[in-house]
């Protein structure tokens, strides 16, 4: 198989529709986007063709489901001009800089900030009223220890998470609960094994910011976000706290189109570290994952896609070349997949999901 910048995944039934029909953009009715901070700068130039020119004449609603990065994506794509949303947020966000030792306060002002640039007013209409890109932004409100903004106490509660999670999963719902902010008329649909408790809350203008901040809110790193309108009364952190690449079966009409930093994703940020915990293969049944080779990781600068280390690892002009190098790059994913979609082999190209870490 002819080594590409971009690599193909599908799962069972993806796979099938693909051999069967080709690769085209009436094929899906959902989008992920995945935790991972500046890990996204990789997929940065694929996600401005997807909606601009991919999705571009597509007549189906499509959900589009975001935690962390993700989230910010989403409120990219359900703009108008989707294109210019991303490249905003890529500029904003690889250029930031903070003091020598941010403290939460100033990290998450800093978000909010980002957030005004990337989703102004207008933005905001038109991503509350876009009929065809519903926007489902994952957050996650906090139980017991993990409530506190007192660093000491979060650190506990952390580690009582972390404990719980190595249970199960399922034991994480002491800890936290899944809030789905939606708009749109219907909510988030999905199957998971096991279930963890889940609430919705419809988006406003009222609490559209405020939500995509806490999607976003990194324990410990960033503040959490206290008493979000129309949502139960708490305190809303990391979406990826629960779903940091998903582990879900989504219900959809078609397939489900997952842009990815890796060819195999982890279910929850404490995962991380769990070599045994995998995603459930029956969850990307219908799902194409989309992800950068390994040659094309090796060709960027230091050998590796941009991560949040780098905050610490790089002094500011050090860092922001590379993650704007980074960006650049990127452009080479969207080249490569639309050489390959558009192939009378396309089916040559796409190899089957592997969830085994």
């Amino acid at each position: 198989m002819q080594t590409q910048a971009l690599q193909i995944y599908a799962g069972k039934t993806a796979l099938k529709a693909i051999q069967d029909k080709g690769f085209t953009a009436d094929m899906f009715s959902a989008f992920m986007g995945a935790s991972g901070g500046p890990k996204w700068f990789v997929l940065s130039g694929l996600d401005k063709i997807m909606f601009s020119e991919f999705f571009a004449k597509a007549e189906q609603k499509i959900d589009i489901i975001g935690t962390s990065a993700g989230a910010f994506r989403s409120a990219c794509f359900a703009q108008t001009d989707t294109k210019t949303a991303i490249e905003r947020l890529a500029d904003k966000y690889s250029t930031t800089i903070y003091s020598e030792k941010p403290s939460a306060r100033e990290i998450t002002q800093k978000s909010r900030d980002l957030l005004n640039h990337v989703l102004d007013e207008a933005g905001t209409h038109q991503l509350l009223s876009n009929n065809k890109r519903a926007v489902h932004i994952i957050a996650s409100r906090c139980h017991g220890l993990m409530k506190s903004e007192n660093r000491i106490v979060q650190l506990a509660g952390l580690g009582l998470a972390n404990l719980r999670n190595l249970r199960s999963r399922k034991a994480l719902e002491k800890s936290f609960t899944r809030s789905v902010f939606y708009s749109g008329d219907i909510p988030l649909n999905f199957d998971e094994k096991p279930h963890i408790s889940t609430e919705y809350i419809k988006l406003s203008n009222k609490n559209v910011h405020d939500a995509l901040v806490a999607s976003g809110s990194i324990p410990i790193i960033i503040e959490g976000i206290s008493d979000i309108a129309g949502a139960s009364k708490g305190v809303f952190r990391d979406g990826g706290i629960l779903d940091y690449h998903f582990d879900m079966k989504i219900n959809t009409e078609r397939l489900v189109l997952y842009p990815h930093f890796f060819k195999t994703p982890i279910p929850g940020w404490f995962d991380k570290h769990l070599k045994h915990r995998i995603c459930r293969q029956d969850n990307y049944d219908n799902v194409v994952l989309l992800a950068p080779s390994d040659e094309f990781v090796a060709s960027l600068p230091y050998g590796k896609i941009s991560d949040r280390k780098d905050f610490t690892r790089m002094p500011p002009a050090q860092r922001i070349p590379y993650w704007q190098q980074v960006i650049q790059e990127s452009e080479r994913l969207a080249e490569s997949f639309f050489a390959q979609i558009e192939s009378e082999n396309i089916a040559n190209f796409v190899q089957a999901i592997d969830l085994k870490r």
